[in-house]
């Protein structure tokens, strides 16, 4: 472990577990939980034991008839979460170059501090609606980069990355021969396109995902890594030095999960539609919030344009019981992420909270503005 730091910490998972829950929680990124009770699993369906020694084979084969891609391929692991740790641990040794897009998640940051490699940063503008600007991406790419790392669906923005300048990214790694890391998690919510993973764009790239935000399935921790076999190999040689073995009840409720997918996907649908909509109008009602309307995912990232973007998330979680994610974990401190995941009537109560406090805001602000004209 030379080398490594010890102390690194995601101040974004820290705040969100200690601080982000609210009355009206706008806050979270997965689609509210999906009932048990509405999964067809009975007591007699699961056991304690019987994983394999690497992967449990009908999850294996779920996995790779999902992805379209062969067995060899895929690491089945807990969540996104541990899955980007395993690949990133596979990918990176300590000081080696890795591109990362900014904004970005936060853990992908932590992992890399902690593995000790030497970040550098391309920049997705607001201005361009967190689209990747390939001439930007190409002129930070060195000899030295081993990997470029994003979110597709971006996190927090939502923004949808086409295969077209995915291609490209590809192309400009392969030049230096370097890799490309993909945190799918939130491109499983675009349920009316037909999903294809970015793994099928060549053999440099490798995907992370689950079923945790687009399902409401975070609790039994179904996540992948689609890579080629050697590094499937070597990510499974780290599974045995971190974590050993999967909890094998949660790999037969994964089983049972993917199985019933359509039914579970649908539930997901008719809840995301109707917010998306009340959100997209809430948007356009106060563009105190500046931001494009959601097309996908399940969270919209505006700027907000009057006051300090940190104070009035702290003061709609103390005076509004309402919390939304401050952009300061994204390292943009006039941003603010807001879910739209959650139960309908609790999002637009959630709303109604957040109008009154930029109402409260407005008011604040008016006599300084006077002043200042």
């Amino acid at each position: 472990m030379s080398g490594l730091h010890r102390d690194a910490v995601s101040r974004y998972l820290a705040w969100a577990k200690l601080h982000s829950n609210a009355r009206f929680n706008l806050a979270a990124s997965g689609v509210m939980d999906y009932p048990l009770a509405e999964l067809p699993v009975q007591m007699k369906d699961l056991e304690i034991g019987g994983t394999g020694p690497y992967g449990f084979k009908p999850l294996t084969e779920r996995l790779a008839a999902k992805a379209g891609v062969p067995e060899e391929c895929i690491v089945s692991t807990f969540g996104t979460s541990m899955a980007n740790f395993l690949a990133l641990t596979a990918l990176v040794h300590r000081g080696d170059e890795v591109l990362v897009e900014r904004p970005t998640y936060d853990p992908l940051l932590t992992i890399l501090d902690y593995i000790g490699a030497r970040v550098c940063r391309f920049e997705r503008p607001a201005v361009k609606g967190f689209r990747i600007d390939l001439g930007e991406l190409e002129s930070k790419i060195t000899r030295e980069t081993r990997l470029i790392t994003l979110c597709n669906l971006h996190n927090p923005s939502g923004a949808l990355t086409d295969d077209d300048t995915l291609r490209w990214v590809g192309e400009l790694a392969g030049k230096v021969g370097a890799k490309v890391l993909i945190d799918e998690v939130y491109l499983e919510t675009l349920f009316d396109q037909p999903w294809r993973s970015g793994f099928h764009l060549g053999p440099n790239f490798v995907i992370t995902s689950s079923l945790t935000k687009a399902y409401g399935l975070s609790g039994i921790r179904c996540g992948w890594i689609l890579a080629q076999p050697k590094l499937v190999e070597r990510m499974w040689q780290i599974v045995d030095f971190t974590y050993g073995s999967p909890v094998h009840p949660a790999e037969l409720m994964s089983v049972i999960a993917l199985d019933n997918l359509g039914r579970i996907r649908d539930r997901a649908r008719a809840l995301l539609e109707p917010n998306r909509a009340l959100m997209n109008q809430f948007l356009a009602n106060h563009p105190v919030l500046e931001c494009e309307p959601s097309r996908f995912g399940t969270t919209v990232f505006p700027r907000l344009n009057t006051g300090n973007a940190t104070d009035f998330a702290t003061l709609l979680r103390e005076k509004y019981e309402t919390s939304v994610v401050p952009g300061e974990f994204f390292e943009q401190p006039q941003y603010l992420r807001i879910g739209f995941c959650g139960d309908t009537e609790m999002l637009r109560a959630g709303l109604e909270r957040i109008g009154s406090a930029l109402e409260t805001l407005r008011q604040t602000d008016s006599p300084r503005q006077n002043v200042l004209r």
